[in-house]
């Protein structure tokens, strides 16, 4: 069946009308792009000049006591209650191996179990205690924090960074998406589906 010229001619125009819609998409599409691109930047400026600030001054203003409190409070108990038994239950020991050496070397000297001197056992066991205590209290001593890594402000930014790309993406999508009206079908003489 050949068309009629008339039939041409409107297929011309719908075919023109097609590819210059398809031209604004394309132009429209890369607008969007810019867009994201620019907003995710912003988005970076915002997280920095105004959302870390804002989450480590309320960081430093709620929770830093209570972190502090809570370091002090196990500084306390550690150099306050678990060094020193540990210095004294280490200084008992040491005690009490001198007393066997020194049993040991009467029984081979043939001088038998007499002299035991308890005070002077007790003695050596405050000496042992309190340098197993110093020795204790230097290994544990506190070393200055190091700061590493990311912080709890810095994963926050980057999770309303990403939510907002995602918001970003979701209303291009939205804009973009294909809708069965605007399209011209494959088969130009064949009317699309309702």
């Amino acid at each position: 069946m050949s068309k009629s010229r008339k039939r041409k001619k409107e297929l011309r125009r719908l075919q023109s009308q097609a590819n210059n819609l398809w031209e604004s998409q394309q132009v429209l599409l890369a607008e969007a792009a810019s867009v994201a691109k620019e907003a995710g930047r912003q988005l970076g400026n915002y997280g920095r000049d105004e959302l870390v600030p804002t989450v480590k001054q309320k960081y430093d203003r709620y929770a830093a006591p209570y972190v502090d409190k809570g370091m002090k409070f196990s500084k306390t108990v550690l150099t306050d209650k678990v060094v020193p038994t540990a210095g004294a239950v280490v200084g008992a020991g040491l005690s009490v191996w001198d007393a066997a050496n020194d049993t040991r070397a009467r029984l081979a000297a043939g001088r038998g179990f007499g002299g035991l001197d308890a005070k002077k056992y007790a003695k050596k066991a405050d000496a042992y205690g309190k340098s197993a205590t110093k020795a204790l209290a230097a290994k544990l001593a506190p070393e200055p924090p190091k700061k590493s890594g990311l912080g709890a402000s810095g994963i926050i930014a980057i999770l309303l960074g990403v939510a907002a790309a995602i918001g970003v993406f979701y209303a291009a999508w939205q804009t973009l998406r294909a809708d069965d009206e605007l399209w011209v079908a494959d088969d130009p003489l064949r009317a699309p589906d309702a």
